[in-house]
């Protein structure tokens, strides 16, 4: 079998035939170097290999390079290879480029020149893309197909619960072509949305759990009692989930829709530790998903969780659609919902062109239009960053008076350098008006009222603890965010039903053995790097928990 390739592309002929030594020196014997001295050169050089059948690893390009740049390079390069891990060649000076870039063709890293010496600075780097090329999945499988309504929110439903959960599928309008022939093979009868699996199987308006099963995801627990039940799947639902498992617990997680949580809809997020060139909500719940699974942990989708009570020893967690599980403990990591924009008219529209969170799948459909994102804090700015590479004019809808007091500094300041996205302070919405999906709204800035043409409008504002489902035994605040350790004994109080001596642990609802962690639990902080740490940090309470029974 041929060697997998390793392609390099520099116009500097100095640095070009040094980058192709350095990786011969260390990677000749199980890759082979493909060296190019201009763009041209390793386009027609990528699309030889492509025909030939090769498998490239990973490519590196030169930021500066007359004609096509590296940033061009690399874009152009993915459609014939979208699985080669991708390395941007960077002086200094650019280095704000190449960061700018890494939205545009989802950069696995950028290498500052030079890079001597090698074993420090450029080999650890190569390294890790070449490990993280053999561990992925390159099968490309057959699709989906997902024939519906372009106003349809049962259709939007569908996709962006395919997206999500990383379930590749093609989308087509049901007055498409190829989708009528698709609906009329189904027959007069067909009910809209319709999905063909690749073996052929139809499936017409699936609900959730159907359509999670029909593409392979897990959603029957695997036995009726574990060490640990975590319920969500966001950061602290999957910091735990990971923790839990790798340190011997017999864990399950339990998520309603898509692991990620509101961060896994984050087109990209900067200030993640470890992550200098930033990562994408969804590449980094991922990754998490896939280090769980790694561990042992055992991920049920599309099972909404309706009911936890304590049993004795055992604390037990009902399902909507019948069934339950138990644990010694659970963890509660249910995070928040965006709270619904109560303008008249804006309910009608929820999923044809209204939405809650950033609705990734609507970005190709925005193409050269223009969209409405209502919100202040970091959520609403990158998604108004990520939009602007589609939309012709990005409206930022703020409330306030600025952005200071809600939103990152890094993210004002990519914002203020976006000509395509103009902010609008002081300003709310008011109404929304269309005929079968949105079509204008209704504004108001600073006590003058205004209407705009609208198809798009994606709504950030606030939070809403996901605990309507919890019973009246766990206590909450008046905001019905989960209280634990010390706000349940602020007063000098024993916490309500609390039946044991001690106090609660920190991350300890007023149930023992029943913790919270991330953005459902009261006073958090609403940052991912903290809903991990709590996650983490409620597994170390579990087993001291456990210890102790």
């Amino acid at each position: 079998m041929d060697k997998p390739v390793i392609v390099t592309v520099d116009d500097d002929p100095g640095v070009s035939r040094a980058v192709a030594r350095d990786l011969r020196k260390k990677y000749g014997q199980q890759y082979r170097i493909v060296r190019a001295e201009t763009a041209e050169q390793g386009i027609e050089a990528v699309r030889e290999m492509r025909l030939r059948g090769d498998e490239v690893a990973a490519i590196l390009a030169d930021y500066r390079m007359p004609q096509m740049n590296g940033v061009q390079f690399l874009e152009a390069a993915m459609d014939m290879y979208p699985f080669a891990r991708r390395v941007l060649l960077t002086a200094y000076a650019d280095t704000d480029a190449a960061i700018q870039a890494i939205n545009v063709v989802d950069l696995d890293h950028y290498l500052l020149k030079p890079w001597d010496p090698p074993e420090e600075k450029f080999y650890p780097v190569i390294d890790g893309q070449l490990d993280a090329w053999q561990r992925s999945d390159r099968q490309i499988r057959p699709e989906l197909q997902v024939v519906g309504d372009r106003w349809s929110a049962q259709s939007y439903e569908i996709r962006d619960f395919l997206a999500r959960n990383h379930v590749p599928y093609q989308w087509m309008l049901s007055e498409d072509p190829e989708g009528k022939q698709l609906v009329a093979a189904v027959g007069s009868e067909c009910h809209l949305p319709l999905v063909i699996t690749s073996e052929g199987e139809q499936l017409q308006a699936p609900d959730q759990s159907t359509l999670a099963s029909a593409v392979g995801l897990s959603t029957t627990p695997s036995t009726d009692f574990y060490d640990l039940i975590v319920v969500g799947g966001g950061p602290a639902g999957l910091g735990a989930a990971v923790y839990g498992a790798s340190e011997g617990l017999r864990t399950v997680l339990v998520e309603a829709h898509a692991s990620g949580g509101q961060a896994g809809q984050s087109s990209r997020i900067e200030n993640y530790l470890g992550f200098p060139d930033g990562v994408s909500g969804a590449q980094l719940a991922d990754r998490a998903r896939r280090q769980a699974l790694k561990f042992g942990a055992e991920l049920l989708s599309a099972r909404k969780v309706m009911s936890l009570e304590a049993k004795g020893q055992a604390r037990v967690v009902g399902f909507r659609d019948g069934g339950e599980i138990a644990a010694h403990a659970v963890i509660l990591a249910t995070g928040v919902t965006y709270r619904r924009l109560e303008a008249p008219g804006l309910d009608d529209f929820v999923g044809r062109g209204v939405y809650y969170g950033a609705a990734l799948t609507e970005a190709s459909s925005c193409q050269d239009r223009e969209v409405f994102i209502v919100g202040a804090a970091n959520s609403a700015g990158q998604a108004a960053v990520y939009l602007a590479g589609f939309a012709s004019k990005v409206h930022l809808l703020v409330r306030g008076e600025g952005l200071e007091k809600s939103m990152s500094h890094y993210l004002i300041e990519q914002i203020a350098a976006i000509p395509a996205i103009e902010v609008h302070y002081e300003t709310e919405v008011t109404g929304g008006a269309g005929d079968g999906h949105l079509e204008q709204l209704s504004l108001n800035t600073r006590g003058t009222s205004w209407t705009a043409d609208a198809s798009w409008l994606f709504v950030f504002i606030g939070a809403e603890p996901y605990t309507s489902w919890l019973g009246d035994d766990l206590e909450r605040d008046a905001k019905g965010f989960v209280l634990t350790g010390p706000d349940l004994v602020a007063y000098g109080e024993r916490p309500r039903n609390w039946p044991l001596r001690r106090q609660p642990y920190f991350l300890e609802t007023n149930i023992p053995g029943v913790f919270a962690a991330g953005d459902v639990r009261a006073d958090s902080i609403k940052r991912v790097a903290s809903a991990v740490g709590e996650g983490a940090m409620a597994v170390a309470l579990v087993h001291r928990y456990m210890e102790k029974q």
